[in-house]
């Protein structure tokens, strides 16, 4: 196959960027997009020249490492898969494949198709974990969870935190991202004593780091753990629960 990759270039953060088009004419249909950039590199190496720089880890649809927007779209053409799980043999010989970061305020690029997601560390530090003293936590089959619940709880946890939700969407919000999580936690019982708390900190971070949430869903379209819009909802929800948890508190 003969691609035309246009490539985003930006040597640092304080950078100016700008779009640069390669060549690649010896690229294959069972080639992953992470793939197709290391051939480019192999190529811009050989030539003598900067190689581009992306994050890649697992490549095995897990870490959500290794995103970026072709063609406008985060990860890629094909529906809910990530970057790392999208090949070529979705795009036709003498395609043109434009590659760069997700983009979002909350995303800086660091360089070429590199953004800083810290951001998204941040809610996971402000209420992503239980609180368990070390050494008394019990067995993992002394609580007794239905199969229902704990499918629940699975379905959401799923999320591998790559942030094309985030890039998706046009306001930038995390919504999806942080309800997953809220979802994920209040739904298991070993989450349930922190609910409360957990709510609060997670909805505060997410609303200082992101913007508001619209509702457009672009964001279930390019998740590729398929986390359900339902999970938006939940960002709300868990905030008014907590908000009356409070006033009873007081």
């Amino acid at each position: 196959m003969q691609l035309t990759i246009e490539v985003w270039r930006q040597e640092n953060a304080e950078a100016e960027g700008r779009f640069v088009t390669y060549q690649v004419d010896d690229a294959t249909p069972e080639m992953s997009l992470p793939e197709l950039l290391d051939r480019l590199n192999d190529q811009l190496v050989e030539a003598g020249d900067e190689p581009i720089a992306f994050d890649t880890d697992c490549r095995e649809g897990i870490c959500g490492t290794c995103g970026i927007t072709v063609n406008d779209v985060p990860h890629g053409k094909v529906p809910n898969t990530p970057t790392c799980r999208q090949h070529l043999r979705s795009y036709d010989d003498g395609d043109h494949l434009k590659l760069e970061p997700f983009r979002a305020a909350s995303f800086p690029v660091v360089r070429d198709l590199v953004v800083d997601r810290t951001a998204l560390d941040k809610v996971i530090a402000s209420g992503g974990y239980v609180s368990v003293d070390a050494g008394t936590a019990p067995d993992a089959d002394t609580r007794q969870i239905p199969f229902k619940v704990a499918e629940t709880a699975l379905d959401f946890s799923a999320c591998i935190g790559c942030g094309a939700c985030i890039a998706a969407c046009p306001n930038g919000a995390a919504h999806l991202f942080s309800g997953a999580l809220l979802s994920h936690m209040s739904t298991l019982p070993q989450g349930k004593p922190e609910r409360a708390k957990r709510a609060r900190s997670v909805v505060a971070t997410t609303e200082e780091e992101f913007g508001p949430c619209s509702v457009y869903a672009e964001c279930v379209e390019v998740c590729p753990a398929g986390i359900p819009i339902s999970a938006i909802s939940a960002v709300n929800r868990e905030a008014a629960r907590a908000a009356i948890r409070r006033t009873k508190d007081d």
